[in-house]
């Protein structure tokens, strides 16, 4: 049993109990273990990043109305280190994917969704990711012409389905600076394709699709053994 595991049980069993990651380092090593986590609330009690956090490491809001939240600021490099896929992975909602179980993810994902029609929107935006290699979101949004009102919610829809569907990831974030040289705010998603970022071969397996699925709702059930076989099944689906 992993130490995530250790951990996720605790958490089922004791409300607040106190967060196990610290540091990017441990983050990285949570996703490594874990092997899929959402960032954010996942519908299973405890299983996200945000839940795993050290209590110091938990977004806090100051009087001023600046803030602080290392896992905001740690996800880029957790991204960066190689050992994970980012994107809106599961439901729609932001996750990390660890390289070992991307290429499963990626051939269970896109059996169940559509290659991009020729012509369609979702191939143009694809081809001008693929053309530039990577891109800022509003960059890319542009660049496609979604630039009229309410274009942007439009365009994010298609992004979100075509992350959703494993054929766009994020590669990074890009922050705005301000006159002195500080980043500031939330930041910009900085898109690329999963190929282009970490190869052809890291991107398929052979194994049946339905078999990659098993394989990973095995994996989660002995990951999270409270969860059912509906709210595993949510997460992959």
């Amino acid at each position: 049993m992993s130490a995530f595991t250790d951990y996720f049980m605790n958490m089922q069993e004791r409300s607040g109990a106190q967060g196990c990651i610290h540091s990017c380092p441990e983050l990285v090593e949570c996703i490594r273990q874990a092997g899929f986590l959402p960032l954010l609330e996942s519908g299973i009690r405890g299983y996200s990043a945000e839940s795993l956090m050290a209590e110091e490491c938990r977004f806090t809001q100051f009087d001023d109305g600046s803030w602080e939240w290392p896992l905001w600021n740690w996800k880029g490099s957790a991204v960066r280190e190689g050992e994970c896929v980012y994107g809106k992975f599961f439901a729609g909602k932001a996750g990390f994917i660890s390289r070992e179980w991307w290429p499963h993810f990626c051939n269970w994902r896109r059996s169940r969704h559509a290659r991009p029609e020729e012509g369609s929107i979702e191939e143009l935006i694809l081809a001008t990711l693929r053309e530039h290699g990577s891109m800022v979101a509003r960059e890319l949004r542009a660049a496609c012409d979604f630039t009229g009102k309410n274009m942007r919610s439009r365009f994010d829809a298609y992004v979100g389905r075509l992350q959703m569907a494993t054929y766009i990831v994020t590669e990074d974030f890009v922050y705005p600076v301000d006159k002195h040289g500080r980043e500031y705010g939330f930041g910009w998603s900085l898109l690329t394709t999963p190929e282009r970022l970490m190869g052809q071969d890291g991107c398929s397996c052979e194994p049946a699709p339905q078999e990659s699925y098993r394989l990973m709702a095995g994996h989660l059930a002995q990951l999270l053994p409270s969860a059912t076989a509906k709210q595993i099944d949510r997460l992959l689906k």
